[in-house]
């Protein structure tokens, strides 16, 4: 019994805490709302009826999930005349459901996609996505580890970045935005993976200058991005990232 009351004085929830936790748990344990926060995983704002043909529900259907993930404060929602927009609410909840999704483990092959083009867009997002603001996938990966290797990036305990990483992003014209309570480098667990790659500060920073400097870009409606040729030209002259390790 002195165990437990510690156990709770210590986190600071206690039994009081248990009703919110059941309710946050419940709001993602609806397949829709799951697929719906899953999408949004792409960073940018969806209509309800995209979000509702994504799921292939009913229009009334997907707009009554997303009324409940709005209660929740897991997405945010922005009106524009006629249009209605959701949103993750913040990098936390985009942590939260990767983070999910990884301890969810693979795909049973059971469940696993039937048709060509149903593969083929399960292998794009394995090779290279945009997980909420930074890249995921094998691509996640390899920048992971290349950061690494030249000692850019520190994995000895979580992820952080060295003197010579922030000096690299600076020299290369990332800008790093420093400030606010997000951490400078954060490692989050890839659901493909099954390994770290880059979040944080820095890892949306390397995401954003990616797509705008058009070393990758986005392809189809998912969250996949493939490599250019302009970006493996200048990952492999920046970081030494063979041009093989990015197809």
């Amino acid at each position: 019994m002195l165990g437990h009351m510690t156990a709770r004085r210590t986190f600071g929830i206690g039994a009081s805490g248990a009703p919110r936790l059941a309710a946050l748990a419940g709001l993602l344990a609806d397949e829709t709302r799951a697929a719906c926060v899953l999408a949004l995983l792409d960073g940018r704002a969806w209509t309800a009826g995209e979000l509702a043909r994504y799921t292939g529900v009913a229009a009334s259907t997907a707009s009554e999930h997303l009324g409940k993930l709005v209660a929740g404060g897991l997405l945010t929602e922005e009106r524009q005349g006629r249009h209605r927009y959701v949103r993750l609410a913040d990098g936390g909840v985009a942590q939260l459901v990767e983070d999910l999704a990884a301890r969810a483990g693979p795909v049973p092959p059971a469940e696993r996609p039937r048709t060509l083009g149903a593969a083929g867009a399960g292998s794009a997002m394995a090779r290279g996505r945009t997980c909420y603001d930074h890249l995921a996938g094998r691509l996640g990966i390899a920048l992971a580890d290349a950061l690494t290797r030249r000692e850019l990036l520190c994995q000895d305990n979580g992820f952080a970045l060295t003197d010579a990483g922030v000096r690299w992003f600076a020299d290369t014209g990332i800008a790093l935005e420093r400030g606010g309570r997000r951490p400078l480098a954060r490692a989050c667990l890839d659901w493909t993976e099954r390994r770290p790659h880059l979040a944080g500060v820095a890892g949306a920073a390397l995401c954003r200058h990616a797509l705008t400097a058009g070393w990758c870009e986005r392809i189809g409606s998912e969250r996949a991005v493939r490599v250019t040729g302009t970006g493996r030209t200048a990952l492999r002259d920046l970081l030494d990232i063979a041009p093989p390790d990015l197809a």
